[in-house]
């Protein structure tokens, strides 16, 4: 029993160092209004190649309670030069413009100090 706890503390600590290697550097949000949720939802899903080949590590899409045409996104990036490389990219706002995006969304980047 001893050993067997051990090793899980041992696997327990290894997932901690692994872990913020594997964290994003640069997060991106992104909030849009937008026509039609499942309509918006669908372009977003099939750009997801392409959210990869510009640098997209993990994302995260989001709802407002009251109104479910307020989404707001979330992407990790490595570098911020990449964060804002994909915010600038033709591809994508040729995506938003036919998914529905009404007006500019809100783009904002941040980092994460507590590491």
């Amino acid at each position: 029993m001893t050993r067997i706890f051990l090793i899980a503390a041992a696997l327990l600590g290894l997932v901690q160092l692994v872990g913020p290697a594997e964290a994003a550097d640069v997060r991106m949000y992104v909030r849009h209004d937008v026509t039609d949720y499942a309509a918006w939802r669908k372009i977003y899903d099939a750009f997801d190649a392409e959210r990869r080949r510009l640098g997209v590590t993990a994302q995260a899409v989001y709802q407002s309670v009251d109104n479910p045409n307020d989404v707001t996104v979330w992407h990790d990036f490595k570098t911020s030069e990449a964060a804002k490389a994909f915010a600038s990219s033709p591809n994508l706002k040729n995506a938003m413009q036919n998914a529905g995006v009404k007006g500019p969304p809100q783009i904002w980047f941040v980092i994460q100090t507590d590491k």
